[in-house]
């Protein structure tokens, strides 16, 4: 079995260069000094993970994504990824950028959550996106894009 997969839940996508991003995602991995044990991406409708949200975080808002953390050793990484397309495809719009730049920002986001990286001050929001553009850009130079 695939360390990372990626699964659909009630909405009918498909996510292309699955090998690429998994060699990118694990490279990501790595270079942070972490091990990959599995990461579950799961692609859902607005409607799904806002109920996620209300369900296990107590927040009634739409969200792009949220991350749930399953690793038992601190350089060990696992978890479950849960991604809205429909929140991904508006925020492309609001940025003004195409989907697909936008869902490989978030697949890297929720990577770097479990990896410790943190949003929630000013400083570390910084050094998320900070983060975000140097993983970028490695993609775009090893064409995996």
């Amino acid at each position: 079995m695939a360390k990372i997969n990626f699964f659909e839940e009630e909405i009918d996508f498909k996510l292309k260069n699955k090998k690429n991003l998994r060699n990118w995602i694990e490279q990501t991995i790595v270079a942070e000094n972490h091990i990959l044990k599995e990461i579950n991406f799961i692609f859902c409708s607005d409607k799904y993970l806002l109920k996620i949200n209300q369900d296990y975080l107590q927040h009634d808002t739409y969200t792009d994504i949220i991350t749930f953390d399953n690793s038992e050793t601190k350089k060990e990484i696992a978890g479950d990824i849960f991604i809205s397309v429909e929140r991904v495809a508006e925020n492309a719009s609001t940025y003004q950028i195409t989907t697909l730049d936008e869902l490989y920002r978030v697949l890297i986001h929720g990577t770097l959550h479990l990896l410790g990286y943190k949003d929630k001050s000013a400083k570390d929001k910084k050094l998320m996106t900070d983060k975000e553009n140097f993983y970028l850009a490695s993609m775009v130079n090893n064409n995996q894009k």
